[in-house]
Order: C-alpha cells, then structure tokens, then sequence
C-alpha cells in the first residue's frame, strides 16, 4: 500500500514579488555602473577632462554688452587658472554699454600682462562695443562678411514735450544745478546742454580712440581717421588693420594652440550660461532683440553701440 505524498508548500507570494524587486534592483545598480564606467572611459580617452590634451578656454560674448560681470568672471577665472594655456574670446555682438565694455576691455589687458595669449574671433558682427573689448587682444580672427567697426558713441535722448502738451499736463521740476536734468523728456535740450553733451561724448569717443589705437598698434590719426561711427566688413576691416586674419572659429583656435605650442587638437573649456524660463520659452535670440528694441526707452546712458 503506497503512502499518498504530500505536496510541497507553495512559496509565498510576498516572496516571488521580493525576488523580482531585488533582481530590478541589481539591473538598475549594474546599469548605472556601465554608464558611469562608460563616462569614466570617455573622459580618460576621448574629449573629457582627463584625456590629457592641454586647454584653451573659450569665453563667448553675444547680444547686446549691458553687463560685464559674468564675462568679467570668466576670463578672470582663466587668467588665475594654470591648466589653461590660453583663451579664445568669441565676440557676435553690437556692442553696447560704454563701462561694462570697458570692464571687459581692462580684464583683457591684464591676461596679456600675465603672459597668457588672449585671440578673439568674430562671428556675424563684433561692431562698436563689440569691437572695442576685441582690439586689445593678441590676434584678431574675423569671416569675411564679419560686421564690425563702428568706432563710435551715441547717446539718445527722447523728446516728448508736444505729446505732454497734447494730453494736457504740465510738468514742474525742482532743481539744483542748471545741467541737473539734461536729456529731460518734457523740454527741449537748450544749446548749452547740447553742448556738454557733446564735450561728455567726444571724450568718450576719444577714450575709444585710444583703445584701437593702442591695441592695433595704430597711430592716433590713423585710428581717428577710422572712427567715424562706420562699419566695415571683415576683409574691409583687415586692410585697415583693424583685424589681423581671415578665418572662423576653428581657424582661430588651431593658429592659437600653435602659436603657444600645443600638438594636436586643444582641450576646448567652455562655460555654458544658464537659460532662463524666458529664454526657452522664446528662444534665447528673440531675448536678445528684446533688449535690443527697447533700450532707446530706457534711462539715457553712453553706448558704443551700432544699432541701425
């Protein structure tokens, strides 16, 4: 007589769900491992951090100069940094505030007094303020269809005084100091206003005059005779000695990383600014036409701006 066997007893279900939890838990933790050993190849033997090639910064300047602390930041950075060897400095910009360009221009002469090689390339347009922070710099790159020049000031006053009197109001100003409220939108500028104003610019404009003439290594009557407000093409632009070569960026940065010693292709180091919520909503481009309609609005301020 055969004894009846009993069946074993069914795993619990708990048990069979545990199991399959670890087990995606191992294939996430061995999938992540690939990917940071991946990562940790990729820096060791391709365009990461530790594969050995020396760097050249890369500090992009673009849309309207308004502000100078970041790029100010940046190339201060560079300049205290030994790991890099030289920087590019990538200029697609009108220009804009007189002082910010000025903040930047300063910056650069101190990376040229450290002995580190500063080289600018050009992009669509490096014209006014654009200019103005590029002619210090060791060597300039620009397209041949590189807007640029427009050595110049301009600074904009808006009249509204009809329009007021059309709607009926009357503005009252206190004030201490006959000049204290030049470039008011409820009056006419009168003749001695206008002519400080132009002593203000023409001072600037001098400033300006200087930068090119001692960064291109150009006489004084040489670069006055260029600083007219025009804009020239890049090859326009290298006849006057206003840039020294013709080519783009990558150009820019193989002449660079020969003239300093570099074999092979540079590690290239670039900062990528954060976009703000406006900036991916619009496009960071349309942002900056933005800025750039609007600023006759704004308060009066010097510009080296070339702004059509």
């Amino acid at each position: 007589m055969t004894t009846p066997t009993t069946p074993p007893p069914a795993a619990p279900a708990n048990s069979s769900k545990g199991s399959f939890k670890k087990g995606l838990g191992w294939f996430v933790v061995i999938l992540l491992a690939l990917f940071a050993g991946s990562a940790l190849m990729g820096r060791f033997f391709g365009n990461g951090e530790f594969d050995g090639r020396e760097k050249i910064a890369l500090v992009e300047v673009t849309g309207v100069i308004m502000d100078s602390g970041d790029i100010v930041r940046q190339l201060s950075q560079y300049r205290r940094d030994d790991e890099i060897k030289a920087i590019v400095l990538r200029v697609d910009s009108p220009g804009g505030g007189v002082a910010p360009s000025q903040e930047i221009y300063e910056e650069v002469l101190r990376i040229r007094a450290g002995n580190k090689k500063i080289y600018t390339s050009m992009g669509s347009m490096a014209a006014s303020g654009g200019y103005y922070i590029a002619c210090p710099t060791d060597r300039i790159f620009a397209n041949p269809g590189t807007l640029t020049g427009s050595i110049g000031v301009i600074m904009a006053f808006s009249n509204a005084s009809e329009l007021i009197g059309k709607i009926g109001i009357k503005p009252e100003v206190i004030k201490s100091g006959k000049y204290k409220d030049i470039g008011s939108p409820t009056r006419a500028m009168t003749k001695a206003e206008r002519k400080h104003m132009q002593k203000v610019s023409d001072d600037v404009h001098d400033q300006f005059i200087t930068a090119v003439s001692e960064g291109r290594g150009l006489a004084m009557k040489a670069a006055r005779k260029l600083s007219d407000g025009r804009v020239f093409t890049g090859r326009q632009a290298m006849n006057y000695k206003l840039v020294d070569d013709l080519g783009g960026l990558e150009e820019t940065i193989q002449q660079l990383a020969q003239a300093i010693g570099i074999q092979g292709r540079p590690r290239i180091v670039v900062e990528k600014p954060e976009s703000s919520l406006l900036e991916m909503l619009m496009g960071a481009r349309m942002t900056e036409s933005l800025e750039t309609s609007l600023w006759p609005t704004q308060l009066p301020r010097l510009l080296y701006l070339w702004l059509p």
